[in-house]
């Protein structure tokens, strides 16, 4: 999908942080850090909120970053206030192990449509080593 300015002009990372006060987003310690013409980056520390038992980032930590950043991107390309959306599907596929430190997940349109959204989400260590590649599949529902 080209790049061109899906969300409003107007869209600040501090109103997209507060939107996760008091949720599982803030008790993870994920924080959006940046936002682009086309695509929302978080960051999520690898510590004893997101460690497995063997110490190293736990996958379901890896899939709420992704989920956050691909929820929180489509509900942004959203215009119409009588619509919301809400996740159909999501996978990832975890290339690297992880410690310590931050990731880094950076989540992009591959179709925005009326009805469904994709998005792809690429999470990185802080030395853009690859960790996981997720999709998310987004149904765009109306509010009852």
């Amino acid at each position: 999908m080209a790049s061109k300015k899906l969300f409003p002009h107007d869209l600040t990372i501090e109103q997209l942080n507060s939107f996760s006060r008091n949720t599982l987003v803030e008790h993870l310690g994920i924080v959006v850090t940046n936002l682009g013409d086309d695509f929302i980056e978080a960051k999520m520390p690898v510590d004893h909120r997101t460690h497995q038992p063997y110490g190293l980032l736990h996958g379901g930590a890896s899939v709420a970053l992704a989920e956050t950043l691909g929820s929180v991107a489509a509900h942004c390309t959203l215009n119409d206030g009588n619509k919301y959306c809400v996740g159909l599907e999501i996978n990832a596929n975890h290339i690297k192990s992880v410690k310590s430190g931050y990731v880094v997940g950076t989540a992009r349109p591959i179709h925005v449509g009326q009805r469904t959204q994709v998005w792809e989400i690429k999470i990185t260590t802080e030395a853009d080593e690859l960790v996981c590649v997720s999709r998310i599949t987004m149904a765009v529902i109306d509010k009852r």
